[in-house]
């Protein structure tokens, strides 16, 4: 199936839909970068990051990875899902990084002694 086809309707719907997830899959994928600079570059401790939120989104794309392997046989679907699991892991890292440092900044910052590591 080729762009010719699905644009001159000799497309089927699977094409289509193919077409579509495909499509939508890189574009979400590219959309996860400025998210990762945002936080990466927030001297808040990219306090606008919601581990909640972001930790259901990388559940929801392991979960997808299982299925895909599992239920359906399809590594390339899988390696999509990897692939947003992944983004979704590096924006919680970099959150996590981000707020750590910012609260010793402001606990250097107002007298207190830095929490000691265990």
């Amino acid at each position: 199936m080729t762009i010719e086809n699905i644009f001159m309707g000799s497309a089927s719907l699977d094409a289509i839909t193919m077409a579509a997830f495909t499509a939508a899959n890189g574009v979400r994928l590219i959309a996860y970068i400025p998210q990762i600079r945002k936080a990466a570059k927030d001297h808040n401790g990219a306090s606008a990051i919601s581990y909640t939120t972001w930790t259901l989104f990388l559940m929801a794309n392991i979960s997808t990875v299982a299925y895909a392997l599992v239920n359906r046989g399809d590594r390339e679907l899988a390696l999509c899902f990897a692939a947003n699991a992944v983004c979704c892991l590096a924006i919680l890292v970099v959150a996590f990084w981000k707020r750590r440092g910012h609260v010793r900044r402001l606990r250097c910052g107002h007298g207190l002694a830095p929490v000691e590591a265990r």
